[in-house]
């Protein structure tokens, strides 16, 4: 492992820097990191520009200039390509450094990318996040982290930094996905539960945004109904978080439980709305758009 000094700013590496990434990195910049960036979209890392990050034109010289890589893509299938693609992130990482892994992706997939990376002499921190774009920037996101102790400690200055709610799940990779799934499962029941009662309120002819703050102020409350359904009500569907990734998410905790020969039946209820939102053209939507589907079909 480098030799890191206890609360160092090192240089940081950002691969994928959308809605998470992109606060992400915004917040430590402001803290005063370095930070490199790359995204397959290039204005996204333009926009990033005025803030003081770098930009280099891969994520291979991302990881050169990078003490600690982060990690935050959409999927397993996007994170393998970033870190052992063509030009990708882990040849160019010294031995001894740090990749931590940001996206929701399945607990086999973060234990096979970490027994990959080890390979090539590297560290991993399996770190799923969540709580949305504006926490991701001001540092109050949670952060579930499951690492070695060794590796937590000396990172440690980058982990708060990134998030005021840091929860130490423990030292085995892939504890982290797991406390994900089982979290993002019960985020996508709340959703649903909340956008099917507050169509209901709709057809009954009661006034949503009252509806809504009797919710909230009472034992039907949930933050992601508010988060969302607030803004929906509005008619502002733009993405904070797509519809495809939560219907990801739920798919990913569904096969989890499968494999452990349970069949949880709210989730699965929960998961098909999502995949119906899809259906219907709202997958690039925000995850709202089920209260816009429940809402047009019952």
């Amino acid at each position: 492992m480098s030799d890191l000094a206890r609360g160092e700013k090192f240089p940081v590496g950002i691969v994928g820097v959308g809605n998470m990434g992109g606060g992400m990195a915004r917040n430590l910049l402001a803290r005063g990191w370095t930070v490199h960036v790359h995204d397959v979209e290039i204005e996204k890392t333009e926009n990033l520009k005025p803030f003081g990050a770098l930009a280099p034109v891969n994520a291979g010289q991302v990881a050169i200039q990078s003490e600690v890589l982060i990690v935050c893509v959409v999927d397993a299938a996007q994170t393998r390509d970033v870190l052992f693609g063509a030009g990708g992130a882990a040849a160019a990482l010294a031995p001894g450094r740090t990749v931590m892994l940001c996206p929701t992706i399945a607990p086999a997939d973060v234990e096979s990318i970490a027994q990959t990376l080890a390979g090539h002499g590297l560290h991993t921190i399996d770190a799923p996040m969540s709580g949305g774009p504006v926490r991701a920037q001001d540092g109050s996101m949670s952060l579930m982290v499951a690492c070695t102790d060794a590796v937590f400690e000396a990172h440690r200055a980058l982990i708060e930094a990134l998030s005021s709610r840091v929860f130490r799940i423990g030292e085995r990779v892939g504890d982290g996905a797991r406390t994900k799934l089982v979290n993002n499962l019960l985020a996508g029941i709340n959703l649903v539960g909340a956008a099917e009662a507050l169509a209901l309120a709709g057809r009954m002819g009661l006034d949503l945004t009252t509806t809504l703050d009797v919710m909230q102020q009472s034992s039907g409350q949930s933050w992601i109904g508010e988060d969302r359904l607030r803004r929906a009500i509005a008619g502002d569907y733009a993405p904070r978080a797509h519809t495809t990734l939560l219907a990801k998410d739920t798919r990913l905790a569904l096969e989890a439980a499968a494999a452990l020969g349970v069949q949880p039946a709210l989730g699965r209820e929960a998961s098909a709305a999502f995949w119906r939102a899809i259906e219907h053209g709202l997958g690039g939507e925000d995850d709202a758009s089920v209260f816009k589907l429940l809402r047009n079909t019952g």
